[in-house]
């Protein structure tokens, strides 16, 4: 994978997973354009003269695709410099709120943009694969629960990961994760709801990121895996994605496109 012309930028460079994209950009033989930090000060252990940022407009303008693991509270500031850029995003940020979503989906008539949970291939084939089976198998039949664990510094419960995956089995049945979702069962709650999708979330350790999702009925179950052993598959997914989108269109885009799925 190979595109020497690139320039790619990297938001919060200074981040486990920035690091991780600093080998992955060089690995790809794109050219590795800058990052932004909060204090130049303490930027320290990267590439010699690299060029160093503390706001996306700066970073934006130096490059043709950012790649941006930060928060949720920079997605509307970096949705807005990267638009008046014309610099393509690939975003990683969950947790988005309605406004969030919106300026990013506000970006994506500009720019091309892939937005995903997560960047592992193997997590977008689950994805897929559990929406499939939510279509298939009957929600009157088939309780769907969603297991994920983590390290134990991780601040929200359930993932952007399992959210997403909660997503897929809803749209394969056919309706919203908000209408069915339960989560952090406590004490006496009674029955088990028809159709509910329900989600436990456990921390320890320095687990870097394992989702299980299983359909059972009263007569058999299927289980789904995934378990990431380093961190560094995220970054070279959003690598590939950030090699993918430079030639795409403006367009809200997610890893199923870079991975070529067919629609579903």
């Amino acid at each position: 994978m190979t595109d020497q012309g690139l320039r790619i930028g990297i938001a919060g460079i200074t981040g486990r997973v920035g690091r991780l994209l600093v080998e992955e950009v060089q690995a790809a033989g794109a050219v590795l354009a800058g990052g932004t930090v909060r204090d130049k000060a303490k930027a320290t252990g990267l590439p010699e003269g690299l060029a160093l940022f503390t706001n996306m407009a700066g970073l934006a303008a130096v490059s043709d695709v950012v790649i941006d693991f930060t928060h949720a509270d920079t997605a509307i500031p970096h949705a807005q410099a990267l638009a008046d850029h014309d610099t393509a995003w690939v975003l990683g940020t969950t947790g988005l709120s309605g406004a969030q979503q919106a300026a990013v989906l506000k970006a994506a008539e500009t720019i091309g943009v892939v937005h995903a949970a997560n960047f592992s291939a193997g997590v977008t084939l689950v994805r897929r694969l559990a929406q499939m089976m939510g279509q298939a198998l009957p929600a009157e039949s088939y309780d769907a629960e969603i297991v994920e664990m983590h390290h134990r510094q991780k601040v929200d419960a359930p993932s952007g990961t399992a959210l997403a995956i909660g997503e897929a089995v809803a749209k394969g049945r056919g309706v919203a994760l908000a209408d069915v979702k339960e989560s952090g069962r406590d004490g006496h709650t009674g029955p088990r709801k028809p159709g509910a999708i329900g989600f436990a979330a456990l921390r320890g350790g320095q687990i870097v990121g394992e989702h299980e999702v299983l359909f059972t009925s009263a007569d058999e179950q299927i289980t789904l895996t995934h378990r990431a052993f380093d961190r560094r598959v995220f970054a070279t997914g959003a690598v590939r994605a950030a090699l993918w989108v430079q030639d795409r269109p403006a367009g809200y885009y997610g890893m199923e496109e870079v991975l070529g799925l067919p629609p579903c």
